[in-house]
């Protein structure tokens, strides 16, 4: 008798450990495979992890184990759906994630292929087949024969050209039907030179790149410096020795205009892979890649997870973007995720930015990573840069737009040229405020002032989703009489066309861009000069490329130093040079205006002045004694549950187990806000071993003996944010 081991995944039942089954006589099960097998009174899918042979019967063996051994249903996959390389990796990401394996698992498939959703059958075409052309007699029927023998083609196109003969020449025994999975369209790799000359940095670039030892390069440029181009000029010398590359980017707003740069360079041999994709359309490009059909992959952070098998080159674009790390689990990072399968197909790691992570820069000064620099822009200078203080404006009447950027906005309508306006709308939204008693309206399951939304007079919290009319007395006072504070896009889209009745304005924002290609549509709108001024959030702050750009506004550019979280100046900074960047990409010089109300902050001046060497130097100091990261490594753990004491209980009594080991320092537990009716409580952890502490934590991890449907303990290995 054949026994298998099977990962599964169980609401409840959050434990890293395999269920043992039996094959029935005739199937085989190798590791990576999906299986089917009874669970208590349900069936579930899991993947099979290895097994066993034993001269026991089932009986036998159920007697020896002390429980009873069930048999497999069925095995769903022919070979493994997860080759090697993903198996290992999914195992390795769990331990330094501190996830369940099956998560992993979960996680790098597309929908379609997931065991919790494997019934979701793929969309399948029915072609015809051509089998015996003499049992054709009429006209229509041969000239059906005439067309099917170039090759099969689809039912429906047959049918097309000849109304109904599908049916005819079945039941002829003329041709036979057959159904055929969808695949997704590709061409042949066709790689085309540049048609411009490279500047002398980005062919120095490229030749440090290709020389350098190290696997792992931190290409550090400045907005409009290239960096673009020395991707495409390494990506074609992998594609050209027959291997297989990486593309990623931090949002799906900016894959449809690296898709178009790539297309130009290399014909439609690429696949994407995106979260706006629908599930067949993931599944298709998935397969693309497994069939090993494309050459080249652009994406957001899942793409990281293609079936690769012969990887010659990774790239992270924007690399310092937040949107690489997951924020559900398992909490990975893409950029380590990334060095991990470069490590294993023996290839380098581009990580490009304007703006690298602290963590990053300061691997790359100590050697670790390869330095690779491009200091000056392609057609320009950088755009000149103004600091408006919005207190003084706010003096003289002008709440949200001040008057030199109203200046700067009407000359670049009467030169024609366009601009785009960024609201920093994190942390800095409208809300609803009773203005007889000062009450403002909170979501009912979370600590969070619910948003406004004019379109639709309704309130939403943009936490958990919960909607609710605008149309409501004061829970407190019972008054109607409300006042609507905080800056909006949507406040914003009303100010500017009222200031500027003449511009054609596009707005670009989490509302605006629901729908499928939304991001797209608006860009390409954008591009193709359909609009005088695009507006929107951090969407359109980095990696856009349009020439006649030549203003660029920013709007609360302050707002994220407010939070409490110890990447806010930071994240700051980023934001306002990767905005600043999208001026003067072209010939024209491009300026920029950076509203704030805190001028005199470190970060927003050297940001304006984009010295990130300069902020790189202050920020670490402010690192080093607070024992941040890149000084000290970092693990959260927070503890939720619909019952409070249960919740904080739970986490004094980490804290205080943590605090016995003198290699780790134990900071909470902290109280944080409740979300969907769930009381948080959190406890961090820092300490310089960064193996050693998520050893820690798994032993104390494993020896939990909790409810996990009465409470929920998340943990995040070097989390992003502590806000």
């Amino acid at each position: 008798m054949h026994l298998v081991n099977v990962w599964i995944e169980h609401p409840v039942m959050d434990l890293n450990r395999t269920f043992t089954y039996a094959l029935k006589d005739g199937m085989k099960a190798q590791r990576g495979v999906r299986v089917e097998v009874p669970l208590l009174s349900q069936s579930v899918t899991g993947f099979v992890d290895g097994g066993e042979e034993t001269d026991l019967s089932l009986e036998e063996y159920s007697e020896k184990a002390g429980y009873e051994i069930k048999e497999v249903i069925r095995v769903i996959d022919d070979e493994p759906i997860l080759n090697e390389e993903l198996y290992e990796l999914g195992l390795w990401m769990a331990h330094q994630t501190v996830s369940p394996n099956i998560a992993c698992f979960q996680c790098m498939l597309p929908s379609k292929m997931k065991p919790r959703s494997n019934r979701k059958a793929s969309v399948v075409e029915y072609y015809v087949h051509l089998i015996d052309e003499t049992k054709a007699t009429s006209e229509k029927q041969k000239g059906a024969v005439e067309l099917l023998k170039q090759g099969d083609i689809l039912r429906s196109e047959l049918n097309k050209a000849f109304t109904g003969i599908s049916a005819v020449l079945e039941k002829k025994g003329t041709v036979e039907i057959y159904a055929k999975e969808r695949e997704a369209g590709y061409s042949e790799l066709d790689i085309k030179e540049a048609d411009y000359p490279l500047t002398w940095e980005q062919i120095s670039a490229i030749d440090k790149i290709n020389n350098s030892e190290k696997d792992v390069i931190l290409l550090h440029g400045l907005t409009g410096s290239g960096k673009t181009e020395v991707y495409m000029q390494l990506a074609a010398r992998k594609c050209r020795r027959g291997k297989q590359v990486l593309i990623l980017v931090p949002e799906i707003s900016l894959t449809p205009q690296m898709v178009s740069r790539m297309v130009s360079r290399f014909g439609a041999n690429i696949a994407i892979y995106h979260s706006k994709l629908n599930d067949q359309q993931r599944y298709e490009q998935y397969q693309l890649v497994r069939n090993h059909q494309v050459s080249i992959v652009v994406g957001t952070r899942s793409a990281v997870f293609m079936p690769f098998d012969d990887l010659g080159l990774i790239v992270l674009d924007e690399e310092h973007d937040h949107s690489y790390k997951q924020d559900s689990s398992p909490r990975y990072h893409c950029r380590d995720v990334a060095i991990h399968r470069a490590a294993h197909h023996h290839c380098k790691v581009i990580l490009g930015s304007a703006t690298p992570t602290l963590e990053s820069y300061a691997r790359a000064i100590r050697n670790v990573y390869e330095l690779v620099e491009l200091k000056n822009r392609i057609h320009q200078n950088l755009p000149t840069s103004h600091l408006i203080d919005m207190q003084a404006q706010i003096r003289r009447g002008n709440y949200i737009l001040s008057e030199p950027l109203e200046k700067a906005i009407r000359n670049r309508l009467n030169n024609h040229q366009q601009c785009i306006l960024l609201l920093n709308r994190r942390g800095y939204t409208t809300i609803m405020k009773c203005r007889k008693c000062g009450k403002v309206i909170q979501c009912p399951h979370c600590d969070i002032a619910m948003s406004y939304h004019k379109d639709e007079n309704k309130l939403m919290c943009h936490t958990c989703g919960t909607e609710m009319s605008a149309e409501m007395d004061c829970p407190e006072c019972g008054s109607r009489n409300w006042i609507h504070q905080g800056l909006g896009t949507q406040r914003l889209y009303e100010t500017i066309q009222d200031k500027f009745p003449e511009a054609r304005i596009l707005r670009m924002d989490a509302d605006t861009t629901r729908k499928k290609n939304g991001h797209q549509e608006i860009l390409e709108a954008f591009e193709r000069g359909e609009a005088d001024i695009l507006l929107g959030t951090q969407m359109i702050a980095k990696g856009l490329d349009y020439p006649n750009v030549t203003l660029v506004g920013i709007f609360n550019a302050d707002a994220l130093l407010g939070r409490t979280d110890y990447r806010s100046v930071e994240v700051t900074f980023d934001l306002i040079v990767q905005a600043s960047g999208r001026s003067g990409r072209g010939h024209s010089a491009g300026e920029v205006f950076v509203q704030a109300y805190d001028c005199h902050h470190y970060g927003i001046r050297l940001a304006v002045r984009q010295d990130y060497v300069s902020f790189f130097k202050n920020e670490m100091e402010y690192r080093h004694i607070g024992d941040y990261p890149p000084y000290k490594y970092m693990i959260a753990i927070c503890f939720s549950s619909r019952d409070q004491n249960r919740a904080q209980q739970l986490a004094w009594d980490a804290g205080e187990q943590f605090r016995k080991d003198e290699n780790i320092r134990t900071l909470g537990p902290s109280q944080l806000g409740r979300i969907l009716d769930e009381y948080r409580y959190r406890v961090v952890l820092k300490g310089a071993n960064r193996d050693q502490m998520i050893e820690t934590v798994w032993k104390w991890y494993e020896g939990l003996q909790i409810s996990r449907q009465q409470i929920k303990v998340r943990i995040d290995v070097d989390p992003y944010v502590l806000d």
